[in-house]
């Protein structure tokens, strides 16, 4: 960015938008940066809204469209807060074929949530990707990040809630 521009002013006070601003300085405030900037602000704040993607827009110069194409189009990007337990089901060939289905079907019974869902206490939200690329291990559930593989919907519940019930306590 050139000397003599403003960089507009961010959606809040949060001192954290400097966090986004520095990646987005690093960078020298090319549109070619816009992934890397949402993932600054996802991972600083969480999720990614529309005041962020505004100012990320205006920052680096580029149509809002594009930033908000770019935010919906990649399954990494999210655009409400998450709970703080994320379940990931794999609804792939592999997985599907090996029972996903069944295994995401279970989860929204046990939970009372649908997919793309968080729960009302906010500890678990529910989500749904094509592939994960771990069809191997069919049908495959990715739980805080860790992949869990070969789970009869039993013992995914199981899982599940003593992970959840972990972090009510921490």
């Amino acid at each position: 960015m050139p000397v003599n521009t403003v960089l507009p002013k961010p959606p809040t006070e949060d001192k954290r938008w400097k966090i986004i601003e520095t990646t987005m300085r690093r960078n020298d405030f090319q549109p070619d940066a816009l992934i890397e900037s949402l993932h600054s602000v996802q991972q600083t704040f969480g999720f990614l809204d529309i005041p962020s993607m505004r100012w990320v827009a205006a920052a680096l110069k580029v149509p809002l469209s594009k930033v908000y194409g770019v935010a919906t189009f990649y399954h990494f990007f999210t655009l409400k807060p998450q709970g703080k337990h994320v379940c990931v089901v794999c609804m792939g060939t592999a997985c599907y074929i090996k029972g996903g289905r069944q295994l995401l079907d279970e989860i929204q019974r046990h939970y009372a949530i649908a997919e793309g869902q968080t729960t009302k206490d906010g500890q678990l939200s529910l989500l749904v990707a094509r592939c994960i690329g771990a069809c191997g291990l069919a049908p495959t559930v990715v739980v805080d990040g860790n992949v869990l593989g070969k789970r009869s919907a039993a013992e995914l519940l199981a899982a599940l809630d003593e992970t959840v019930e972990r972090k009510r306590q921490s």
